[in-house]
Parts: structure tokens; C-alpha cells; sequence
């Protein structure tokens, strides 16, 4: 909302309030005023001027040599505007002005012939673009009004305004007026509201009921209908004034007839709507819904098809307006107007926004609407209008109007105590206090000792409860004069929970090892949502789960894998030249198995990464290692020896996976997640190169790190070391063979590690080589030689027997 400070000063008596100070308290008292932006800048010796010749430049063609009278004297300048002619009224820089810009303006000769001063622009006097006129956008301005030779022009031109742009939230439905602003002004500054005048002098004897009937069908749509009949109209410029304040809350003027509706709607926060009687083609008004398919051409030219949602005003039959939203090109008023039918109406808020909705028409006529009008104010608004119409337009007013009135005019009771309302605000207010600020606020209200009985006005529909009034009671105190008091109660340090601390020491794990966190969509598309989700989530036949209204079909879908959105991730940045990337990201899926959902599906936490490009890149030294398998298989273990918590890992098939390099994590035979390379179909498709994934089920995980210690005693007797390789067959997986050591050596055997794999000469077909280093520790005592070498044959025996192997001699 923008609100002229001089228009707002006709209402109020801002004293000497700066606009800045004005600002200042309206923020205070709970309405925010954003910005102040003013409409020029000071100017002196700038006045009114007649032109009294106008010729041509005896030495220049596109240039003019005016006569003009500035009251004092006649002074002889020279001017290229366009639009300069004989007869008018402009705006005069006399020589010895300043204009914005430190632009000084002095007697000088243009083409040997003298100028004194200058006719001027509004730009040129600081004004806006936005505050100008459209017609005088590229030439001098030219008064319309009768104005007085030689008078000062920052009154007239509205110079010296400031436009407040107020934030007005959706309860205060009534600061969207100048009214509803001046009552707020009059009780911040404790003063009287003075009102605009609504009396129509014209002494018709014809009756607007002659002329025009009102009937309403959708009387639950339309509270009420108001039909005022103006006769006689002169369409013409609106008052230089009415333009003025128009400008400066930003609506441009058009035509006395139009501008007038559109003050009394910034004046009162009530639309009005006026029709060519003669062009609406009928004298009767019938208020009803649309027809379903039923079509009218608004006023931007636009054909509108309607359906039963919709409320419409007719002239009988056809129909002439959107209620409450916009007019009909064939009823709108012209030039050739002489007659106007004028609508002051109550629309339902709720069918006004469907209508904003369905055709993406939105005026201020609308945002009043849906927000709420005051019903006090609908009839006194269309009579104002009537009294503007006659006093610039010409018009003679019929008596009275044709109405349907169905609305209810109660005003509210609220009942508050001195009390309570101390209580509640930590504050020591007293009763006078309490009365006084309700009579600045101009509510009516019965006091019995402590006890207030408030009748709130009709214009404050968002006050309907004790919270309200003691809000309104608190904000014109004053907030700044309520006590200050610290927060009462045991305070409690705080910490992170057990989930939360292990999720921070994984990233920093990642982190660590050089991975960078990224944040993707929880939402996918069709193409991306079966793609790379875990077995162990396979197992479960999830079903994929639709958003109702999704914001895009690319985000259509919760996601069952985070790894979609950071292959994704990587291919956006290496179409970027960005070749070394490795992401992870910590988040949930979210899975059900039901077709059609009828409970929160479960959300899962998942720990996920994808690296791509060189895992080492050293120049200098001429260090390259690109990414592989063991890289991310490294990475794994390296997060699950932080837990302290034992995985194995083992070959699998997983589609879009490389059907060689992939293996699922498993924990105590449970899979709980995989690792590998993405398929180089895929990655191709992504326009990746080869590229690495894990994805680990961290609800498991965690769970699993409850139920593990934390803590393990230095040991104080020392260990001894074996090593000891078998030829096997190629088949048997060396972790399935590691595993297996260290089962039979427990609880000896406290490590088992691959430190060499061969294949080769020397070897049978068929055949490999794998040694094991093992580390023996008793934290009891110190182990003997005995005691390891049977141990040491036990797992001999073992591995020779289950995996058809022998010792490498």
C-alpha cells in the first residue's frame, strides 16, 4: 500500500512530523513501513508561466522562441520541446533557479538570440518517471487546471510529497485505504480523523430507481448492491490534485470518471465500478453466477469463458462485469459518455479469489475484495463518488439509488479487564490509560471499574478476540514502554544427540578423506526413481510414491536412492570442466509397499557418495592414481574401522552396476548397503567418465554402534605376528578366507590383513596365491610359542579342508 503524506494530511494534522518521524511511529505501532521515496526535489523560483507567443528560432528549426508571462515580467525563451505551444500554462525556471542536479539557470543566447530561463519538464524538476503523467513523459508539462500566473509549483506539482510504502499484512485489511491509515495515524499521534465530504447538492427530480432496478439471484454471493444514476457527464481531465495523489500510489490517471473510482477506492478501501448507462443497454441489474461455458470480453480486450464459480453483473441477460474483479469492454465508459450507472457492491471474498484464480486477473478492486471491505463503508463510499462526479464532472445526481441490501452491520463486543491485561503484558497500565487509547482509536465502549465492554467498529474485522484488543492496547503504549524482563526457568547446555554426534563424525570422516558434502532433491522423476536403489530396499517391493501436486515432473517422485541426484551432481559439473569430483550426502529415502498409501511411508537414513576422476593427481612429483574399486571400497572401511564396527563385503550382480567391480556391504550376514562402478551404460548416458558409488543404510548402522564398546584397554602384554599364505582356487574370495582365520583364531587372533595376492609362473592353472599377516595377543598374560603354532595348524587344517587350499612352501 503507498500513502501520500500531504494526502494523509488531510485527513490527520501531522503537525511537524518529518516523514521519516512519521514512519518511525508507524513501524512502532505494528504496520512496517518499508521504504519513503519522494515524488521531486525542492526547487525555488520555479512558478507558473504563460505562453503568450510561440515562434520559430530565427537560426534553428527544431527550435521555439516563446513569449511567456511569469506574473512579475515577460521573459523571452527558448524552448525545443515538442509539445510547446501558444496559450498554455508551464512550469517556468526563472533565470537564478537551481534544479536538481546543482542545474543553475541563466540568462544565456541560444544561435545568437537571448533566453531567460527555461519551460520545464517534470524530470527536469526531479520528478519520477513513474510520478509523470504519460502524456507529458517526453515533453514540458502543461497545466490542465485553472491556475494562477506566476504561482509557486511545488504545491500544485505535489513536489514536496513523500510516498510512505506501507507492508500491510493480511489481517489488516483496513490499512488498505487512506481512511483506514488515518484512523491508525490519529490514534499513534492522538488526534481527530477528519472526514471527507459525502453530500450531493443536485436537486434532480428524477429518481434512480426510474432508472435502473436492482435484483440479485446470488444473495449468499452479494450482501449488497448499491445503483447510482449520474446524468449530464462531462468526460474531461480529473482535478490536478485527484492526478496527484493518484500518481503517488502508483495508479496512472485516465479520464475524470475513472480517476474518481479510483480515489474513493484508495480514500475508503472500497471498489466502485462505473458503466456507460446508455451502452449497458438495459435498466435492470442482475447480480448472479456464470452459466457454465458463458463468455464476457473484459476491459483489456480479453474473452473470459466462465463457469458456475463465477459471479457476474448483467444487464438482464448478458453479462456486463466480473464482480468484484473487472469491468466488460462493452459497458466501460468513453468519451461519448454522458450518463453513469455506478456500482458501489459487497462481494464474497472467497468466489472474488476463485475468479482471481481461474483468469490471473488481479486489481485492487480484487485484493480488497478477498481480504474484506467494510460494510459501513459501501453505500457512504458510492456517495462520495457521487459528490466527486458532481463537483468535476459535471454530474447531476438522481435522487437516492436502487439497492439490495442484505448485510449485517453488528459490531463485535469484546470484553477485556485492566488485570488481565497486566498480566499478560508484564505491564502496569492503568484504567485511564486503558480508556484513553481506546478513544484514540475511536472504539465505543461501557466501563464498569476494571471491566471494559468494547464495541469494535465494523472496519476492524480482524479484532474478535481478547488477544486481539490486548494487542491493540499493547501496540499504541507503545512496545518500547513495556518492561523488560529475562526469561525465568533452569537453563539446560546444549549438545548434540547420539544420531546427531555420529552423522558429524561421518562427515568429517568424508570430509576428511577429501569428499564434499552436497545437497540434492528428496523428490525425482519416473526416469530416475528405480534406478541404483540398494538390494536390501529391493527386497522390500517399494513402491514408488507420487506427489499429488508436484511442482515439476522432474520432482514428481520421493526418491528411494540418493545416488540419481549426485550422478547428476557429478555430470553438471564435468560438463563444466570440473573432472576430479568427489560428493557425498547424508539423507533419507522413502520407501513403502503399499499401492495406495494410507501411512507415512518409512524414512530412511543413508550415507552415499560418488567420485569420479582422479583419486591422486599430483603434477609436480608425476603422482596420477585415477579412482577405482578399492579406492571406495578404502573409503567404506575406513568409515566403518571409525564406528569400530566389523562389515564384509561380497560380489554381487546389481542392475546399472558394473557386473564386476560391485559388491554389497554386509554386517552379520545382513546386507546393509553396496559399492562399485556405475555401469558404463549409464555413465555414457550421463556423460560420465568411470565413475564410483556406495550407499550405506546408517538407521542399521547406528543401531549396530549402540551395541558395541567404545573403549578397548591398551593392551599391556605384547602381540606376536605370523604370516602364512595358501594356494588356492581362483574362485575363493579372500575376505570369505579372511573372515574364516579369524573365526578360528579367536580370541588370539586379534587381526587378519591381505598383504599379498599372486597369480602366475610358478602356479598351477587355475590357481592363486594369498598371504595373510595375523597378530596373536592374550591381554591375560604373554602368549608362548606353543600355544601360537596350535593355533596356527588349527587354522592350517581349516582352510586346507573347507577351501580345498595348502600352505605355499
Amino acid at each position: 500500500m503507498y500513502v501520500s503524506y500531504n494526502w494523509l494530511n488531510n485527513y490527520v494534522d501531522l503537525g511537524d512530523f518529518s516523514p521519516e518521524e512519521l514512519a518511525e511511529r508507524i513501524t512502532k505501532s505494528g504496520i512496517e513501513v518499508e521504504g519513503i521515496e519522494y515524488v521531486g526535489e525542492k526547487v525555488n523560483d520555479v512558478v507558473v508561466g504563460h505562453v503568450l507567443t510561440c515562434e520559430q528560432h530565427p537560426n534553428a528549426d527544431k527550435l521555439n522562441l516563446c513569449q511567456v508571462d511569469v506574473g512579475t515580467e515577460t521573459l523571452q525563451i527558448i524552448c525545443g520541446a515538442p509539445n510547446v505551444a501558444a496559450g498554455q500554462k508551464v512550469v517556468v525556471a526563472k533565470p537564478g533557479a537551481v534544479l536538481p542536479g546543482n542545474f543553475k539557470i541563466k540568462k544565456v543566447k541560444l544561435r545568437g538570440v537571448e533566453s531567460n530561463g527555461m519551460i520545464c519538464s517534470l524530470q527536469e524538476l526531479g520528478v519520477k518517471e513513474k510520478f509523470v503523467p504519460q502524456e507529458f513523459v517526453d515533453g514540458i508539462y502543461v497545466f490542465q487546471d485553472e491556475v494562477e500566473i506566476g504561482e509557486d509549483v511545488t504545491p500544485l506539482l505535489n513536489l514536496n510529497d513523500a510516498v510512505f510504502e506501507l507492508d500491510v499484512l493480511a489481517n489488516r485489511a483496513d490499512a488498505l485505504s487512506m481512511m483506514g491509515v488515518a484512523y491508525e495515524v490519529a490514534a499513534i499521534l492522538d488526534e481527530q480523523v477528519t472526514y471527507p465530504d459525502e453530500t450531493i447538492e443536485s436537486n434532480e427530480s428524477e429518481c434512480a430507481e426510474d432508472y435502473i432496478t436492482v435484483e440479485v439471484a446470488a444473495q449468499e454471493l452479494n450482501k449488497y448492491y448499491g445503483a447510482f444514476i449520474i446524468k449530464d457527464v462531462v468526460i474531461k481531465p480529473s482535478p490536478l490534485w485527484i492526478q496527484n495523489y493518484l500518481l503517488a500510489a502508483g495508479i496512472r490517471p485516465i479520464n475524470n470518471v475513472v480517476d474518481i473510482t479510483n480515489y474513493v477506492l484508495l480514500e475508503y478501501g472500497q471498489p466502485l465500478h462505473a458503466f456507460d448507462y446508455d451502452r449497458f443497454a438495459s435498466n435492470t441489474v442482475l447480480v448472479r453466477r456464470a452459466n457454465e461455458g458463458e463468455e464476457i470480453v473484459t476491459l483489456d480486450g480479453q474473452t473470459r469463458k466462465l463457469t458456475r464459480e463465477n459471479l457476474v453483473i448483467t444487464n438482464g441477460s448478458v453479462p456486463t462485469a466480473l464482480a468484484g474483479v473487472m469491468g466488460g469492454l462493452d459497458s466501460e465508459v468513453t468519451d461519448e459518455t454522458s450518463t453513469i450507472l455506478l456500482e458501489a457492491a459487497y462481494f464474497d471474498g472467497t468466489t472474488v479469489r476463485k475468479t482471481v484464480k481461474q483468469t490471473g486477473l488481479r486489481s485492487d478492486s480484487s485484493t480488497r475484495f478477498e481480504k474484506g471491505v467494510d460494510p459501513k463503508q459501501v453505500r457512504k463510499a458510492g456517495e462520495r463518488a457521487c459528490h466527486l462526479l458532481e463537483k468535476y464532472a459535471d454530474g447531476k445526481v438522481l435522487q437516492g439509488l436502487s439497492e439490495y441490501d442484505g448485510l449485517d452491520y453488528s459490531e463485535k463486543t469484546v470484553v477485556i479487564e485492566t488485570d488481565r491485561v497486566n498480566e499478560r503484558l508484564g505491564s502496569s497500565i492503568k484504567n485511564e490509560e486503558i480508556a484513553d487509547i481506546l478513544y484514540r482509536l475511536q472504539f465505543i465502549f461501557e466501563q464498569e471499574g476494571t471491566t471494559f465492554t468494547i464495541k469494535v467498529p465494523t472496519r476492524r474485522q480482524d479484532i474478535t478476540i481478547f488477544e486481539d484488543m490486548l494487542e491493540e492496547i499493547a501496540r499504541i503504549y507503545g512496545y518500547d514502554n513495556l518492561p523488560y524482563t529475562l526469561p525465568k526457568g533452569e537453563g539446560q547446555v546444549g549438545g548434540l544427540n547420539h544420531v546427531q554426534q555420529l552423522k558429524r563424525n561421518i562427515k568429517s570422516l568424508l570430509e576428511g578423506l577429501g569428499l564434499m558434502e552436497n545437497r540434492t532433491y528428496s523428490l525425482t522423476d519416473e526416469h530416475d526413481i528405480e534406478k541404483l536403489i540398494s538390494p536390501e530396499i529391493i527386497k522390500k517391493s517399494p513402491v514408488p510414491i507420487a506427489l499429488a501436486r508436484p511442482m515439476s515432473e522432474d520432482h514428481k517422485y520421493l526418491r528411494l536412492s540418493i545416488l540419481p541426484g549426485l550422478l547428476q551432481s557429478l555430470s553438471y559439473n564435468q560438463a563444466r570442466n570440473q573432472m576430479n569430483i568427489a560428493y557425498y550426502e547424508i539423507g533419507s529415502i522413502f520407501v513403502s509397499e503399499e499401492e495406495q498409501i494410507t501411512k507415512q511411508p518409512e524414512e530412511i537414513l543413508r550415507a552415499a557418495g560418488a567420485i569420479t576422476g582422479n583419486w591422486v593427481d599430483h603434477p609436480w612429483q608425476g603422482e596420477v592414481k585415477p579412482v577405482d574399486f578399492y579406492v571406495v571400497k578404502g573409503i567404506v572401511e575406513g568409515l566403518f574401522e571409525q564406528l569400530k564396527l566389523s562389515v564384509q563385503f561380497e560380489p554381487v550382480k546389481l542392475e546399472d552396476m558394473h557386473p564386476g567391480r560391485t559388491a554389497v556391504i554386509k554386517r552379520n550376514g545382513q546386507v546393509i548397503g553396496f559399492l562399485g562402478q556405475v555401469h558404463p551404460l549409464l555413465a555414457k548416458r550421463l556423460d560420465l567418465k568411470e565413475t564410483y558409488v556406495f550407499d550405506i543404510n546408517l538407521d542399521v548402522v547406528f543401531t549396530a554402534y549402540e551395541n558395541e564398546p567404545s573403549y578397548t584397554e591398551i593392551p599391556r602384554y605384547p602381540a606376536i605376528s605370523r604370516d602364512i599364505a595358501f594356494i588356492l582356487d581362483k574362485e575363493v574370495l579372500a575376505g570369505d578366507v579372511q573372515a574364516r582365520i579369524a573365526e578360528i583364531g579367536a580370541p588370539l587372533v586379534k587381526s587378519v590383513a591381505v598383504f599379498d595376492v599372486y597369480e602366475g609362473e610358478h602356479l598351477e592353472a587355475g590357481k592363486k596365491s594369498i598371504a595373510y599377516h595375523l597378530v596373536y595377543q592374550d591381554p591375560e598374560k604373554t602368549l608362548k610359542d606353543e600355544e601360537v603354532e596350535a593355533s596356527y595348524q588349527e587354522i592350517v587344517k581349516a582352510i586346507s579342508d573347507e577351501f580345498n587350499g595348502y600352505v605355499r612352501s
